[in-house]
């Protein structure tokens, strides 16, 4: 049983799919400073992938700084503290990669898109009485 919830789906990268749910779960602080993190076998018999992928998972995260290898004891979330900002925005890239592509897809345009995602971000946040794009400031101030 992994640690973290991660659900491989066909046509994508194993190795991407698994990186980013287990940085996801750093960030998320769902694993925080310390845990355990599965082994090269357990990630590799857990999800039914080669065993150099899982290695090159652990690879990875090691690199990017979220875990760590202890002697003696194994692999750990890493003690360094918050994630930075740019590990929390590159788990955003694969969704924003794919809502380019599905707007392109359909011939929408970035101005369409900003607006859809501002309005969705209102619902879902909660934050619909106060928008504070420029537009909106200039908006209010005219």
């Amino acid at each position: 049983m992994l640690p973290f919830p991660v659900s491989l789906t066909p046509g994508e990268s194993p190795y991407r799919q698994v990186v980013y749910a287990a940085t996801k779960a750093v960030v998320a602080g769902l694993l925080p400073a310390g845990t355990p993190f599965p082994s090269v076998r357990e990630l590799s018999q857990a999800l039914r992938i080669n065993p150099n992928t899982a290695h090159k998972v652990v690879t990875e995260l090691v690199r990017n700084g979220l875990l760590e290898v202890l002697p003696g004891v194994g692999t750990v979330v890493a003690r360094s503290g918050h994630a930075s900002a740019a590990d929390r925005a590159a788990l955003l890239s694969t969704q924003v990669e794919q809502l380019v592509v599905e707007a392109l897809r359909l011939g929408v345009d970035e101005r369409t898109v900003r607006e859809a995602l501002a309005t969705r971000w209102r619902e879902l946040s909660g934050a619909a009485a106060e928008d504070s794009s420029p537009r909106a400031r200039r908006h209010r101030a005219g």
